[in-house]
């Protein structure tokens, strides 16, 4: 029996970094070279090839049946992301038959059976799909959200064996609607991005020339293809720039998060793979500082190492060096960047070879007070996010929309092609951010030099007495503490019952030992009242309690909910 092999990494089909007018047109190209994707099992293990050409014909044979289906131009089809071929195949047939792929996420491992349901039913009543297209393996959870929100569901393993009658397809234009994308944190409230291909392909080219993607690159990911970074920036865009992907699924790398390590060192090339912060703190936890790293891995062509869909952490940075430098890892692969799914994905980048660098801010810039003289002065590190992409235009405004000066912090608004169309049928949020061509983010950061620093999330701030307190500096410090890690605290502000406003700060608590858990109580109020000045609620939960979106981010607005209505329980603590 031969060895299964990986698509190639070089192909003799020449480069073109996402010109097309429609994604459909993108297939289509790279379907004339050898490049494809590749599914890899739970250990790294090749178990799947997909070659473009392969994954083209199958969504030919797809947008056939779901014409003969009845679906026509513009309907939506929501489909449950599962990282495969068959979503794959699924997401195109969708836009080769003139219909709008509506991505959906998997189940997590919290909140449960009734939590995903309800947010299922959330998303569908939101995009009112055709039909939902489910794996097998979800049936009952799938159809019982279907069968709630009045919506037809097929699993799509019954629905690959019905006959492909060949017909006439739509044409597509750049201006037209592709896909809808919901955030990570869209439940109760979803918002579907309504993406045109023109935005897409223009973005698609952005990030791959600010990447200055070459011949011997190859993409190595494990983002869920429900998340913006994950679809398009590992799912869309290697198919628009004819680059070879090998894949394990996210809930394989939350198990053996090494495994993606062990990929990248197998890969043939130059090496692109990006992650959240949390990704490359798990796999920097996962190894002894005994451990011999470069008799496992070598991450000597890990050529960019893109870190971005949350707040980047310097320390988080230099642990993963420190751990991984013995194995070839370099310093300057990595590649902090920004964005979000209004702006398709790519809003900036850091360029090539310049590595995470760091500017000190002191408190009194991001809480607007200054500090009093008997307080020490103190500093958070910013990562500098890099560069807008091409095309993209980045402004740091005050809150009546006047442009700021460098070093001053306000809120970062964008504008260039690659911008949303809209927030599917709801007008007034749409209303709310895309004003004269420029989209509101809802971030906070400042400019320096052509350069874009992200503070946070204008939202998620804590203002009590006029003061700004930033969520992630409490929660930082007190990952300070032995025995916590990020994810294990979340911070946000409430109302006591006199009125006044305090921050509350969540702590994850694996003891169950009371006279520790009043010890550990009072370290954190004492850590948290160094950050902030003033005695905070701090209550501590038991653990795998705090809510996640579905890229893995801590919720803290529905944490801050959960908390208010009492399904989140804290330990009582003895006095």
């Amino acid at each position: 029996m031969s060895k299964l092999m990986p698509t190639p990494t070089l192909d003799k089909l020449p480069r073109r970094l996402s010109d097309f007018t429609t994604l459909g047109a993108a297939l289509d190209y790279a379907a004339t070279g050898a490049r494809g994707l590749n599914f890899h099992d739970m250990r790294g293990k090749l178990a799947r090839t997909y070659p473009y050409t392969e994954m083209r014909e199958d969504a030919l044979d797809i947008a056939y049946r779901l014409i003969s289906h009845g679906i026509k131009k513009e309907d939506r089809i929501a489909l449950i992301a599962e990282t495969g071929p068959d979503f794959a195949a699924l997401f195109f047939g969708c836009v080769y038959a003139g219909a709008w792929p509506v991505p959906l996420p998997l189940p997590t491992s919290f909140g449960g059976k009734e939590s995903y349901i309800e947010q299922l039913s959330v998303q569908l009543k939101s995009s009112d799909p055709s039909v939902l297209f489910f794996p097998p393996e979800l049936a009952e959870m799938a159809q019982a959200a279907a069968e709630l929100c009045g919506v037809e569901a097929i699993d799509w393993a019954s629905f690959a064996g019905r006959k492909a009658q060949k017909c006439a397809l739509p044409t597509a234009g750049p201006d037209e609607i592709c896909y809808l994308q919901y955030s990570s944190g869209s439940t109760r409230f979803p918002h579907g991005v309504a993406v045109t291909h023109g935005a897409l392909l223009n973005n698609l080219s952005a990030h791959s020339h600010g990447m200055e993607i070459c011949d011997n690159d190859r993409c190595v990911s494990w983002l869920p293809w429900y998340h913006d970074m994950g679809l398009v920036g590992c799912f869309l865009s290697p198919i628009a720039n004819q680059v070879s992907t090998d894949y394990m699924k996210t809930e394989d790398f939350a198990r053996r998060p090494l495994a993606w390590l062990d990929m990248i060192s197998g890969a043939d090339g130059t090496v692109i793979s990006y992650s959240p912060t949390f990704g490359y703190d798990i796999c920097a936890r996962r190894i002894s500082s005994k451990s011999h790293v470069a008799e496992r891995f070598d991450l000597s062509r890990w050529r960019l190492a893109g870190n971005g869909a949350d707040m980047i952490r310097p320390d988080v940075m230099q642990s993963f060096v420190d751990a991984f430098g013995d194995a070839g890892f370099n310093a300057r692969a990595f590649a902090p960047s920004y964005g979000l799914a209004e702006a398709t994905l790519a809003v900036s980048v850091m360029p090539m070879g310049e590595g995470i660098r760091v500017e000190l801010v002191e408190e009194s810039a991001l809480t607007g007070i200054s500090g009093s003289a008997d307080r020490p002065t103190r500093y958070r590190a910013i990562v500098n996010c890099g560069k807008a992409v091409k095309d993209m235009t980045i402004e740091v405004r005050d809150e009546a929309g006047n442009r700021l000066p460098d070093q001053t912090i306000g809120k970062v608004w964008c504008s260039g092609p690659s911008l949303m169309k809209e927030y599917f049928r709801d007008p007034e949020s749409t209303a709310a951010c895309l004003i004269d061509g420029w989209l509101d983010t809802g971030d906070m950061g400042y400019m320096s030099n052509g350069y874009i620093f992200i503070v946070g999330r204008a939202k998620d701030m804590i203002i009590i007495n006029g003061k700004n307190h930033w969520p992630q500096d409490i929660e930082w410090a007190v990952e300070q503490l032995p025995g916590f890690k990020a994810g294990d605290i979340a911070a946000f502000s409430i109302t006591m019952p006199g009125g006044e406003e305090t921050p509350a700060v969540l702590v994850q608590c694996r003891t169950s030992d009371d006279h520790e858990r009043a010890k550990l109580h009072e370290q954190i109020k004492d850590k948290v009242r160094s950050v902030t000045g003033m005695n905070c609620l701090v209550e501590l939960v038991p653990p795998r309690t705090l809510p996640r979106t579905s890229s893995g981010k801590l919720s803290r607005a529905k944490a801050r909910n959960l908390y208010l209505s009492g399904e989140i329980q804290p330990y009582a603590i003895a006095a």
